[in-house]
């Protein structure tokens, strides 16, 4: 649409206009079916032949003239354009829809001019643009995802500013996420769940590895492509393990999602480990094969609490066709304790994929052993003796007792001889 440059005659103004509105219309009708580029362009031809004669026309009013489009359709594409322009501003790159918005950013769908690909740019608000500690965080994300590189990661392009606008460019993942079934009533079963489950574990795997904790797993941060392939998103809370800085600035905040967060990040404890990212995983695996949310509340501050305080109602109990090993493991991932979750993603993996096959998690069975020992061992009458004592002692102690069980016996069967014998001497 070079039209839009050519046009000279009707001063800076209005040549920014063009750029800002009539540019971003003219893609919008085509890309909506309601016109053609050859009509589109038809339609510049006329601007400018008006704007010869004294009389600047905009592409709307050219539209509506050739009765290409009409007054409602115009209207309907207004909050459309209102909201492309900040993509404007990035150059080498071409807006075509909005995708979608939260408070801190709004998603784009775009094409990368370069390269002649499609892409999504995270846009930064204004308003947030103007804020240092936003900002920070902004560039920390890219910085963060930038580091990642695996199948079931959204990839980061880049990162940067232009005209006031701090974006974020990012891997196009054509499909829908987790939160989008879920939130239809959906139920997944549970060979669906434990491949999607497996798959964002990898992600974490890979993350982990290299000193990432994502902080924020939740369904809304997990794309399924059309090929059915989990990808993990937005690391928009992601921390470096080592970063003690950053770690020292949030301690005693509670960062991540109340229906999915960890209970050591509801304390805003200074060391989150990697065993975060293994609770929130756990609750959305919970809810996406039980269609309900590990712990509801009216607020999100008793939501937290309950991840603090109250039992799991185990999964198996709410889906009773779950089997015993996917419930097992689930418990164990949302273990209150981060000592008593899977120590690594790793050994995760393994469960899930021995219950994918059938088999029973050995991992997940050793975690409650365990567990079950150390009750044994604060219950023991040698409380402060150490765990391997008490096992080792606890077999003299029972051969001990059951040797003078048989003495005592013995002695007794001794006593009632010697008195009979004594009665029949007399």
């Amino acid at each position: 649409m070079s039209e839009v440059k050519d046009n000279k005659d009707s001063g800076d103004s209005r040549e920014t206009r063009e750029t800002n509105v009539d540019s971003i219309l003219g893609r919008l009708v085509i890309d909506k079916n309601l016109c053609t580029d050859t009509e589109v362009r038809e339609c510049f031809a006329v601007m400018k032949n008006l704007a010869r004669q004294g009389k600047p026309h905009d592409l709307t009013d050219a539209l509506l003239a050739q009765g290409y489009v009409t007054k409602t359709q115009i209207s309907r594409l207004e909050k459309a354009i209102e909201e492309a322009r900040p993509t404007q501003r990035i150059p080498g790159f071409q807006i075509l829809e909005k995708l979608g918005s939260g408070a801190m950013a709004t998603v784009f769908k775009a094409k990368q001019l370069s390269l002649d690909r499609i892409v999504a740019i995270k846009v930064l608000p204004k308003r947030l643009s103007e804020n240092p500690e936003y900002v920070s965080r902004f560039y920390k994300e890219g910085k963060a995802a930038a580091k990642l590189n695996h199948t079931n990661i959204v990839q980061a392009i880049d990162v940067g500013e232009s005209g006031g606008y701090h974006y974020f460019v990012m891997e196009y993942v054509k499909g829908k996420t987790v939160y989008d079934d879920l939130s239809k009533g959906l139920v997944y079963s549970e060979g669906e769940a434990l491949d999607i489950i497996i798959q964002i574990g990898k992600a974490l795997e890979h993350a982990h590895a290299r000193g990432l904790i994502h902080r924020d797993v939740k369904p809304k941060n997990v794309m399924i492509t059309e090929d059915g392939i989990a990808k993990l998103a937005d690391m928009g809370l992601a921390r470096e393990a080592a970063d003690e800085e950053t770690a020292q600035i949030e301690a005693g905040r509670a960062y991540g999602t109340p229906y999915y967060i960890s209970p050591e990040q509801i304390r805003g404890e200074l060391d989150i480990g990697f065993r975060a990212d293994i609770y929130s995983l756990g609750a959305m695996f919970y809810h996406m094969v039980t269609g309900r949310v590990p712990f509801e509340a009216p607020t999100p501050s008793a939501v937290m609490h309950k991840h603090l305080k109250e039992q799991l109602v185990p999964p198996d109990h709410i889906n009773t066709s779950l089997s015993v090993g996917v419930a097992e493991v689930i418990e164990v991932m949302m273990a209150k304790n981060p000592e008593d979750r899977y120590g690594s993603v790793k050994l995760l993996l393994e469960d899930l994929r021995s219950v994918q096959s059938g088999e029973p998690p050995l991992h997940a069975h050793k975690g409650f052993d365990t567990r079950a020992l150390v009750d044994l061992e604060r219950t023991s009458p040698q409380a402060d003796a150490t765990l391997e004592e008490v096992l080792n002692e606890y077999p003299q102690q029972l051969g001990t007792k059951i040797l003078i069980i048989v003495l005592t016996g013995m002695l007794v069967v001794s006593l009632l001889v010697i008195i009979v014998l004594m009665g029949k001497n007399r």
